[in-house]
């Protein structure tokens, strides 16, 4: 049964479709691996434990009578606590929402239930979602970065990556079939990176928000972090209640791919080098690579601060300010960044956004997707994050740098393993092109294995 815990989501629907597993020794198999993983508590804020079984045992009885609701009933799954659980502490790893029980499923939960998936539990995040490292001292209000802060898959001493820290942990430790996470400005794509997993960023307004605890409700976003480029379509396809991307005879032959200048190059040697080592083998598959600069790509990065901090603090400033000691530092500061910003910069930041929105339309029209490298950098040392505030900071800024190119463009994106450790590649495509980018990024998976 451990060999369970390795399994894509995907075939583990197909193991329980026939009849070799048990959706209820299934999720058994991932309770007592959660609960007994030197770094469960660091995963995990809380297993569902009666939720999960039940859900399993009705899996269980629908797989024998033949009544399956998806491919993935009866699997087991995780989710980042900004999504709401019934009757469960959602505190969006803050403890200014300490305590925080709602009263009902997230939207994308309940369409998840619906499909027959098995609610483990609720994973470890970046506080309020508002930072890419995945570092989280101030949860459990300590100041030791470990209860709330995930360990990264390839050194427990080295960042996750967030903020859906735990919820890239908890795949890449095999605590989980797939994570479901949100992403802001690259919070399922960087742990998705540096954990060696897959990361979907859905398009902007794609998968309901309601019921999930905002950042910044402008550019959040919700997707999953798996093992395989399939699942991440069945997950997409059960949280908006579709049908998943048909990725059968996906190929790159005739695919024309846009690598984006500087943001490929300007980045530290081994994500560099293992970056353009997986482009070749997309080309080597039959992909047409090209190399160039995208118009007012520069100006829309500069756009980011009267966006993201200044929405993040009007949404959080009330609670933020009644007890701004319960946050951790440098968290604090991001979000009261937004203070420098007037009402009027913030709207002429987002109309002059959609006009440059439209410009790089307009300049990646010819080409399937975009690419660079998820994350320029490699996880740091969270002891040296703690102990040098600008060197937090520094990482936090670069760590974001290329995610962030899609979600002020309002792409998707997909971010792939590459065979370096902690290094993914990235592919972004048009809006509400998911199913596109997920048949691309099928066979650039098949071409990089």
């Amino acid at each position: 049964m451990s060999d369970w815990l390795w399994q894509s989501a995907s075939d583990l629907g197909r193991g329980i479709a026939a009849g070799k597993i048990d959706p209820v020794a299934l999720t058994e198999t991932y309770l007592a691996a959660a609960e007994s993983h030197e770094f469960g508590p660091r995963i995990y804020v809380r297993l569902t434990r009666a939720r999960a079984l039940a859900e399993a045992e009705g899996a269980r009885m629908r797989a024998h009578s033949g009544f399956r609701r998806s491919l993935l009933d009866g699997v087991p799954i995780s989710w980042k606590d900004l999504f709401d659980t019934a009757g469960v502490v959602t505190e969006a790893g803050s403890m200014l929402l300490k305590g925080r029980v709602p009263e009902s499923d997230a939207a994308v939960l309940q369409r998840a239930t619906q499909a027959g998936l098995v609610c483990l539990g609720k994973t470890h995040m970046s506080e309020l979602a508002f930072a890419g490292l995945g570092v989280n001292p101030a949860y459990g209000g300590n100041t030791d970065p470990k209860p709330g802060t995930p360990p990264n898959v390839n050194d427990p001493a080295l960042a996750p990556g967030g903020s859906s820290s735990g919820a890239a942990a908890s795949v890449a430790f095999g605590l989980a079939a797939a994570g479901i996470g949100s992403d802001t400005g690259g919070s399922v794509r960087v742990p998705a990176a540096w954990n060696d997993l897959v990361g979907l960023k859905t398009t902007h307004g794609r998968l309901s928000l309601k019921g999930v605890v905002p950042l910044a409700e402008s550019f959040d976003t919700v997707g999953p972090l798996c093992r395989t480029v399939e699942d991440c379509a069945q997950l997409l396809a059960v949280m908006e209640g579709g049908k998943p991307a048909d990725l059968r005879g996906a190929s790159l032959q005739g695919a024309r791919f846009l690598v984006l200048e500087p943001y490929a190059s300007d980045v530290r040697d081994t994500p560099r080098a293992a970056f353009f080592a997986a482009v070749e083998a997309l080309a080597h598959g039959g992909a047409r690579i090209e190399s160039g600069t995208v118009k007012g790509i520069e100006e829309a990065m500069g756009l980011s601060p009267a966006l993201f901090a200044t929405e993040g603090y009007g949404t959080w400033r009330d609670v933020i300010e009644a007890a701004p000691d319960k946050m951790y530092s440098r968290i604090l500061e991001r979000f009261r960044g937004g203070k420098d910003f007037s009402a009027p910069d913030y709207v002429a930041a987002w109309r002059r956004l959609l006009e440059l929105r439209a410009l790089w339309a307009h300049e990646t029209a010819g080409y399937d997707a975009v690419l660079l490298p998820s994350v320029p950098n490699l996880p740091p040392d969270v002891d040296r994050l703690m102990k040098d505030p600008d060197f937090y900071v520094a990482e936090n800024l670069l760590t974001l740098r290329n995610t962030r190119v899609g979600n002020l463009m309002g792409l998707c994106g997909l971010s792939l393993p590459t065979a370096t450790a902690s290094c993914g590649l990235m592919m972004l495509a048009a809006p509400m092109a998911e199913e596109q980018l997920l048949r691309l990024g099928a066979a650039a998976e098949a071409a990089m294995t």
